[in-house]
């Protein structure tokens, strides 16, 4: 008597990357300075921390704390809470930045200060602090909580936050008679910026706007868009905590192909293996080593999907 054998179906699968994606050059350079603080650390016996997650990564900012830094939590810090902690050691200033009072709160401490505040951050900062001393009112476009603009709040006091178009019409109201300067967080996207620019710009009839978009967003946008016309399916790698990230699975999710956001290849989902052109993209602040242990997992379990059942 013959056994009889059922068979599962064998996908090909194609992974297909962006041509664009992952760390930017801002990224790259704060973790490799945070990495020589670590070193220099070490050599003197002096404790290393970095203020706040050095980017918005979980899984960099553990392999950092591997490598013997420690994440100072940025609000018990500016209560005084950690003084006697961070006295005396050696602080890296993280890439997204801090507001002034920041960097003298540390120096008062004795500790070292190694600012590894991405250079678009420190431009943004500047231009903020030179509208305001050129009289504008000055907006800024982005996210309340994100530590880029607590920094860039702390260069321009009495700066308003704006986050969306409706935001920005009730605030063009308010300032019909001032003139009125926007600016805007490095990682939102160009449509956000655009959207409350517009209504500044028809409520404020003496209005400048200053965009300060990182590239390196939209650079990620646009190669995402072209990735998504010639794949089945589409997976973002990068922190949950990373808005850069968001914003790119957001694009994602509005192409209209299936998507998916993660943050290692653990959480790739079973259904994900029944595309066969799989397009793979990454947040600004996700390692290399990241995509690459996900485009392993997703060609190796797609041939796991294809043996003898």
């Amino acid at each position: 008597m013959t056994k009889s054998r059922t068979w599962a179906i064998v996908i090909a699968m194609i992974i297909i990357r962006a041509t664009v994606l992952g760390m930017c050059m801002g990224v790259r350079r704060a973790g490799d300075t945070a990495r020589r603080a670590a070193v220099e650390g070490g050599r003197l016996g002096r404790r290393v921390f970095t203020y706040g997650p050095l980017i918005h990564n979980p899984q960099a900012v553990a392999e950092l704390e591997r490598a013997g830094l420690t994440v100072l939590d940025t609000a018990a810090f500016d209560r005084g809470d950690l003084d006697e902690e961070a006295a005396g050691s050696i602080v890296v200033i993280r890439a997204h930045g801090a507001p002034p009072e920041v960097f003298e709160h540390l120096r008062r401490l004795g500790a070292t200060v190694v600012d590894a505040t991405c250079p678009r951050v420190l431009r943004s900062q500047a231009k903020a602090r030179e509208l305001l001393e050129r009289g504008y009112a000055v907006a800024i476009a982005g996210d309340r909580s994100h530590g880029e603009v607590a920094g860039i709040l702390g260069h321009a006091p009495g700066a308003v936050v704006v986050e969306n178009a409706a935001e920005a019409e009730r605030l063009a109201v308010e300032w019909a008679g001032r003139r009125v300067a926007l600016i805007a967080q490095t990682t939102i996207k160009k449509s956000e910026y655009d959207a409350i620019a517009e209504k500044l710009r028809r409520g404020c009839p003496e209005f400048l706007a200053v965009e300060t978009l990182c590239p390196a967003t939209a650079e990620r946008q646009a190669s995402l868009a072209e990735l998504a016309a010639r794949v089945d399916a589409l997976v973002v790698v990068g922190g949950k905590n990373s808005a850069n990230t968001q914003r790119l699975f957001m694009a994602a999710a509005e192409s209209g192909k299936p998507a998916w956001h993660i943050e290692t290849a653990e959480e790739l989902p079973p259904e994900i293996y029944a595309y066969e052109r799989i397009g793979l993209t990454a947040g600004a602040s996700t390692p290399d080593s990241m995509v690459d242990d996900v485009e392993r997992a997703l060609l190796e379990n797609a041939g796991a999907k294809g043996e003898k059942a």
